[in-house]
């Protein structure tokens, strides 16, 4: 895999590993803290009743407010503004009229495009007192996502961030998904280099300050294997087991990494900490703005 300068192709796919500049870290940093915030605005909402179709209304709303763009939208003919992933979707759920019920899980996938600068991020939420299980492969799922980011640090290979998150995950007897991967990002959505969340340490290309990147594992309950439904976006479990994924954007400095889209108000993972459910005027029952 070759290493090109950003600045030489800053929006154009070219099949080599782009490498960014210091100039680049605060575009990337206002993109991801966006993301962020539109996980944070919507937690309050994810309730029992509440339709995907319209988390997906809040947030297209949300992002455009706050003079973002929606990179989902009409991305390669995706017809919606987030991925709204529930229960044995693994990933690339479409928002519709699904409404969501008490135990359910749901992923949901934000990217936003500001200034240019794209800021992708996903996490999980509950629907009411989730089951043993689904707890489990959440905290799971959470943990090994930052198994791989820990692994980040220049001189280090990608197979290192994919051999960290698999390990950590089949030693707690629930399996990678194959079929999809991070990637490459900055100010294209999807660029060089996969990001693997399975391998072998020190294979595939080495890590090099201002490579940016996102870290997404999906993890499933039961085997890996995954299927795509006929609207072309949708995957699912083979199985129909529990699947669930956490996904951060961040960045290789010169002694680590950098992580782009971590919660403004410490909401990681889930439980959040809500006071209630949002009202109409988009508050929540103890009054705070959200």
């Amino acid at each position: 895999m070759n290493y090109v300068n950003a600045l030489e192709a800053p929006e154009v796919r070219t099949g080599a590993i782009k490498v960014h500049g210091p100039e680049a870290f605060e575009g990337m940093r206002a993109a991801g803290r966006l993301a962020a915030q539109v996980l944070d605005y919507i937690a309050p909402f994810v309730v029992e009743g509440v339709s995907t179709g319209h988390l997906d209304t809040l947030c297209h709303d949300f992002i455009r407010d706050n003079g973002a763009v929606p990179a989902p939208l009409n991305y390669r003919g995706f017809p919606k503004s987030i991925c709204t992933s529930v229960n044995h979707v693994i990933c690339h759920g479409i928002p519709g009229e699904k409404t969501l019920k008490k135990g359910d899980t749901l992923n949901i996938d934000v990217t936003v495009i500001l200034d240019g600068w794209y800021g992708d991020t996903s996490r999980m939420f509950f629907v009411g007192e989730p089951k043993i299980l689904a707890r489990r492969l959440c905290d799971v799922t959470f943990q090994a996502m930052w198994r791989g980011i820990e692994a980040v640090r220049p001189g280090a290979f990608l197979g290192d961030i994919g051999h960290a998150i698999q390990i950590f995950v089949e030693a707690n007897r629930f399996s990678v998904v194959r079929d999809f991967c991070g990637h490459g990002i900055g100010r294209v959505f999807h660029d060089e280099p996969s990001v693997m969340h399975f391998g072998l340490p020190g294979r595939g290309p080495e890590l090099k300050p201002g490579m940016f990147f996102t870290i997404e594992p999906m993890v499933n309950a039961g085997k890996p294997h995954s299927k795509i439904l006929s609207d072309g976006w949708t995957a699912v479990t083979r199985d129909k087991s529990l699947s669930m994924q956490f996904e951060h954007t961040l960045a290789v400095t010169e002694d680590g990494y950098e992580v782009f889209t971590r919660s403004p108000k410490g909401w990681d993972h889930p439980p959040y900490p809500l006071d209630g459910t949002p009202d109409a005027a988009g508050r929540d029952t103890a009054g705070a703005p959200v």
